[in-house]
């Protein structure tokens, strides 16, 4: 068995495809950076990025696919579900070898499983539109921690930069340990140590805008008052909200 390391990055992943096919490797694994100690006796091909490789490889799956199809690739790599690059492999193995579109051959294991991971991903990705909820701090940026099941900031960044176009703002992802600031001009990716207990009264007094704690409990009364007891469905709310989210959420950490 050989282990393929490559850096993490898509590009990355896409350059270790082109060097599978143009050394003829056999019996791959994938792995992130360093070779897994749980394969003791495989031998390991290490990967450079290259953009230019990355790109071959992508031209290629655009032109048996189409743009969904080639997107759900992406968003399986986003999705982080076990084994997720030999699966996207496996599939991308399957593509190149028909001469028709297998998209829709769900009798094939692989292209069921990315089409799942890929959905999975778009869901979350949606949630974290409507569920981003930004403190403004005092000099005047607006941030918001998420921790969201998949790396979704990739597939978010551009609405929140057309959405909040006229405000720096900060989205951080604490589970992956890095984020997205918009100084008003363009995205950039960050990396830093959040303190999670950001939310917290004592941390809102430090670091917070003046106002932003009393815009907080009205924010909360709000939610309360808009809430009809008689009407509350907790299973069908759980379902839209699941409670890994509320921590995050201002009008959870105010009811």
């Amino acid at each position: 068995m050989i282990q393929v390391i490559y850096d993490g990055s898509y590009e990355g992943w896409l350059t270790a495809v082109f060097e599978i096919y143009e050394f003829k490797l056999q019996d791959v694994v994938f792995a992130k950076n360093e070779p897994s100690t749980a394969l003791l006796f495989a031998t390991s091909h290490f990967v450079n990025t290259d953009i230019e490789k990355a790109k071959r490889v992508s031209d290629g799956l655009k032109q048996k696919l189409s743009e969904e199809g080639f997107e759900r690739i992406y968003k399986t790599f986003l999705s982080e579900i076990n084994s997720a690059e030999d699966v996207m492999f496996r599939f991308v193995k399957y593509v190149f070898s028909s001469s028709k579109n297998i998209e829709e051959d769900f009798s094939n294991n692989d292209v069921w499983e990315v089409r799942k991971a890929a959905k999975i991903t778009r869901r979350e990705s949606h949630r974290m539109k409507a569920f981003v909820r930004f403190k403004l701090t005092k000099d005047q940026l607006y941030y918001a921690i998420i921790e969201p099941e998949c790396n979704v900031l990739p597939l978010i960044e551009n609405h929140f930069k057309s959405r909040y176009a006229d405000q720096r703002w900060l989205i951080y992802d604490a589970k992956r340990k890095y984020g997205i600031y918009y100084d008003l001009e363009e995205t950039s990716t960050v990396q830093l140590q959040f303190n999670s207990a950001a939310s917290s009264s004592k941390s809102l007094t430090e670091i917070c805008d003046e106002e932003e704690e009393f815009f907080q409990i009205l924010w909360g009364r709000y939610f309360t008052s808009v809430n009809i007891e008689s009407r509350k469905n907790m299973k069908l709310h759980l379902q839209h909200m699941p409670k890994r989210y509320w921590k995050n959420l201002t009008e959870k950490l105010r009811t």
